[in-house]
């Protein structure tokens, strides 16, 4: 062999082992950018589905908020059957003479009184709402510790919830939070909404917390409830549905959570907040109850600023 050969059969041994070399680092290097891209691809799909999730539960609930104004008459309507067809069936036993004794007679007179009142009462609320809505009722707008109203909200409803066997959950808001509100009209909101939500649950936990919002100057206000969206939902046509009766005779009549969310909504719209409802979830959910079982809403109202009291 000469030295030419040699040089050249040299220079082919390393040619190769560094081709072997360079083959051996692009095939690991292919693999981890190959693994990279199926994670960011893993992730991008699981945030595609919660974003999809969101805006599911949003068009959801911005569906049936349209059906409900677009009903309100028929809904108010609807409201007010009850009570009156429940008046009229008591007078006509009397008018009858069906009643066995003055006492009974008595009896039944006092219950046309309390459905009388009843009928006052939704009247009332409904057109509270509605003039607070036109303007006519002015909202006397201020600063007001979100504390001091969670604090009345659990005043005025644990012991709903504890008569339905609910643990009811308000968490200590930060005291430096305050929101610019009506406070009477705020309190009425919520009051409502976890009213609402008592009568229709039947075991579990209502958690109630609040926090300040890092993209705007709001203040969010997060409601937990082991219940599904559905049962907020109601039939457009209430008009084709018969009156509902009540098993009891003395039995409250209450608005339906259609209406009463639709006037939670017309209350924080006038005072520049909204409501929404949030996807949950799966690994935030309690333990007893899944994320298809939980509907949380969020509460959203302009943030307050604290009053500065200046010393003597």
């Amino acid at each position: 062999m000469g030295e030419t050969d040699l040089i050249y059969l040299l220079v082919g041994i390393g040619l190769g082992v560094m081709g072997s070399r360079f083959r051996k680092f692009f095939h690991e290097s292919t693999n981890s950018k190959t693994s990279g891209c199926h994670q960011t691809d893993a992730e991008e799909i699981q945030h595609l589905k919660e974003e999809f999730k969101q805006n599911e539960l949003a068009y959801q609930m911005a569906r049936e908020m349209s059906q409900f104004k677009a009903g309100f008459l028929a809904r108010t309507s609807h409201e007010l059957r009850s009570p009156l067809s429940r008046l009229i069936g008591l007078h006509q036993l009397i008018l009858s003479d069906l009643c066995e004794s003055p006492e009974e007679e008595r009896e039944f007179v006092n219950q046309a009184n309390a459905s009388a009142h009843t009928m006052v009462k939704l009247l009332d609320e409904v057109t509270a709402v509605a003039k607070t809505e036109h303007g006519t009722n002015v909202l006397e707008i201020c600063s007001v510790p979100l504390k001091q109203l969670l604090e009345d909200l659990y005043r005025l409803t644990h012991l709903q919830a504890a008569n339905r066997n609910l643990h009811l959950e308000i968490v200590p808001p930060d005291p430096q939070i305050h929101i610019l509100a009506d406070p009477r009209r705020f309190r009425q909101a919520l009051v409502m909404m976890l009213d609402t939500a008592i009568t229709q649950i039947t075991s579990g936990k209502i958690k109630v917390w609040a926090a300040l919002s890092s993209k705007s100057e709001t203040v969010c206000i997060w409601i937990d409830m082991p219940c599904a969206i559905s049962c907020w939902a109601e039939a457009v046509d209430l008009l084709q549905l018969p009156p509902v009766k009540s098993k009891q005779p003395s039995e409250t009549v209450s608005t339906s959570s259609g209406l009463t969310l639709l006037m939670i909504q017309t209350l924080l719209e006038v005072m520049q907040g909204r409501i929404e409802v949030l996807a949950v979830p799966g690994e935030k959910a309690n333990n007893d109850t899944s994320a298809e079982n939980l509907t949380r809403f969020q509460v959203s109202i302009p943030q307050g600023i604290p009053e500065i009291v200046e010393p003597y």
